[in-house]
């Protein structure tokens, strides 16, 4: 079936290539595509674009070492951990997850950034020879240099001042759209829900032309809005909007009002701005969708009016009026005879003058309040937003792994990394912003913990309900080009009617480490008068079978299709599953834990 799937694959190049030339010739457009693009761009072509495409593909395929495995690719040093970390904090902005986390985010950049680059351009003003006269303005160095330059130092700008330990390109996606929104509106909105999604699905059908999927019991997730970094998201989204009101406000461009704040809140809504969320419990979280949407509506306005607002002072006319005074209370004093005499002695322009500097109200209000423009105080509102954003982000990437917090004995070291596996213990993240204040479980972590003070990491790499699901999982650690793997495996047997009685081994291939037993659990059935406990031990599964009238008898559970005996009851295991046989009477009382 593999030819199938190559034809499928040409056949929707071909059906695309040739919807494009059709649609070419139906349009007949006043200009040519090609001049219209060259009039903006470099020989008509985004290479900004392709320059900073380029690179990220560089960082996952050499610095992750996605080229030995593309969708698994070297991930936890090269997070955004701390300010103590600069690997980190270099890296986290243009490296990726896994293979579909890279593709989405360079799709989106394939589709925004050529607009954020046409509108910005190449060419200053317009093509010619001035283009040339300063370094600034030439359109080489505007293509390959500066336009590049401006794409990391928006990255790294993100990966500082996001909030947790963030990874990936999306932050600079959306600056794309915060800058190209404000020239382009319309077409921006339309490119990013649209375009996007359509160059999306048609590079899913070349991948994969004809899937076939079965339905599955999956992992216990997070909600979706849960797993992107709304907050990474907002910042890089209102730094290109910033850097669009300075570029555009010097060429002296004025969008639309209704396209520019249509478009901000439909871009906003799409993309999940709205989806403002804290941590309950464990595997808790709480969605603040109200809010969230009203946070959005009024920053359309704001963002709006901070590009296209009036330069009216935001003090009423009428207020300032009514708060204002005359310098002069009345004429027909001193004064006044004063400028009568003055009015003899000039020429009549001069007099009026005086007299009306004399008459002018004076102001109650402060001036820096009274000259202030709706414009300027609805900049001054993104400004404000922005270091909202910004701040809570500062604490927690000031986060420092100390030495004893890894001091388990049943870990594995590699390469400067310590994997074990807890339950129940306080993420360090705690001490730099007490989030224990809000909910003591909201700051535990349960499951297989990467930790490296070297590189200030500490993360639940794979967590304690995954790894229940599975079985097994494995982690990756590594640097810059190499990788080591450890498997997590778990094994555990089910009393009947009771907890799970598991344990935890790590493996890194030339060593298995016994990393994690649980309680004891005892099955909620007598049996002959005695209750039988599951005792996990070094590894083993311990059956302990006890009674009021009897000592403990300890054996342990039987292999495959085998029994033994304790306190005169015979325990048989057929296949994964336990039984106890006294008489003639036969009880399943234990199962061993499945995993999907």
């Amino acid at each position: 079936m593999d030819w199938l799937g190559d034809v499928l694959a040409i056949l929707v190049v071909a059906t695309i290539l040739a919807s494009l030339v059709a649609v070419r010739r139906l349009s007949r457009p006043s200009h040519r595509w090609g001049d219209v693009l060259r009039s903006r761009l470099l020989f008509g072509v985004p290479w900004g674009t392709l320059v900073s495409i380029g690179f990220v593909l560089v960082i996952y395929l050499f610095v992750q070492d996605g080229i030995t495995n593309f969708n698994r690719p070297v991930v936890k040093p090269f997070r955004a951990y701390s300010f103590f970390y600069p690997l980190g904090m270099l890296t986290a902005p243009f490296a990726h997850a896994s293979a579909s986390h890279l593709t989405g985010n360079l799709i989106g950049t394939l589709v925004i950034a050529p607009i954020a680059e046409y509108a910005w351009g190449h060419y200053p003003n317009e093509r010619g020879s001035e283009s040339f006269a300063r370094w600034w303005t030439n359109p080489i160095l505007r293509a390959f240099v500066i336009f590049p330059l401006a794409v990391i130092g928006i990255g790294v700008l993100t990966s500082l001042f996001a909030l947790g330990p963030v990874i990936g390109f999306s932050g600079v996606v959306f600056a794309f759209a915060g800058f190209a929104i404000v020239r382009y509106p319309v077409v921006t909105v339309i490119a990013a829900i649209g375009v996007q999604g359509t160059v999306s699905r048609i590079y899913s059908a070349l991948e994969l032309p004809i899937g076939v999927y079965v339905a599955q019991p999956r992992p216990p997730s997070p909600p979706s809005w849960a797993t992107i970094a709304i907050q990474g998201h907002a910042l890089g989204f209102f730094l290109g909007f910033l850097l669009a009101i300075f570029v555009f406000r010097h060429r002296n461009y004025r969008p639309n009002p209704l396209y520019l704040w249509l478009a901000v809140l439909v871009y906003g809504f799409s993309k999940s701005l709205w989806a403002v969320y804290w941590f309950g419990g464990a595997n808790e979280y709480i969605l603040f969708q109200g809010p969230g949407v009203i946070a959005v509506t009024a920053l359309a306005l704001v963002a709006t009016v901070a590009v296209v607002g009036s330069q009216r002072s935001i003090v009423p006319a009428w207020i300032e009026h009514r708060l204002s005074r005359p310098t002069v209370e009345t004429f027909g004093r001193p004064l006044s005879r004063t400028l009568e005499t003055m009015q003899s002695r000039a020429t009549a322009l001069d007099a009026a003058r005086i007299r009306a500097l004399v008459q002018r109200p004076k102001a109650k209000l402060p001036t820096a309040i009274t000259e202030t423009s709706h414009q300027w105080s609805a900049f001054v509102v993104v400004l404000v937003v922005v270091a909202l954003i910004t701040g809570p982000a500062i604490p927690v990437n000031l986060f420092v792994v100390g030495d004893g917090m890894t001091d388990n004995e049943a870990s594995v070291t590699v390469e400067g990394y310590t994997i074990e596996y807890a339950e129940g213990v306080q993420n360090p993240m705690a001490s730099v912003v007490d989030l224990e204040a809000f909910d003591p479980e909201a700051v535990q972590s349960s499951g297989v913990i990467v930790s490296n003070p070297d590189r200030q990491l500490w993360t639940e790499a794979v967590s304690a309900q995954r790894l229940a699901f599975s079985g097994s999982q494995t982690i990756i650690v590594g640097g810059p080009g190499w990788r080591e793997t450890v498997r997590a495996e778990r094994q555990g047997w089910t009393p009947v009617g009771n907890d799970t009685v598991y344990q935890v081994w790590l493996d890194t291939g030339s060593e298995r480490t016994h990393a994690f037993a649980s309680d004891p659990s005892t099955a909620n059935a007598q049996i002959a008068g005695q209750n039988m406990t599951i005792v996990a031990d070094d590894g083993e599964f311990i059956l302990e079978v006890h009674g009021n009238d009897t000592e403990t008898a300890t054996v342990s559970i039987p292999e495959h299709n085998e029994s033994v005996t304790a306190n005169g009851l015979e325990f048989v295991r057929v296949d994964d599953e336990l039984y106890v046989h006294v008489d003639d009477t036969i009880v399943q009382i234990a199962s061993k834990e499945s995993y999907n």
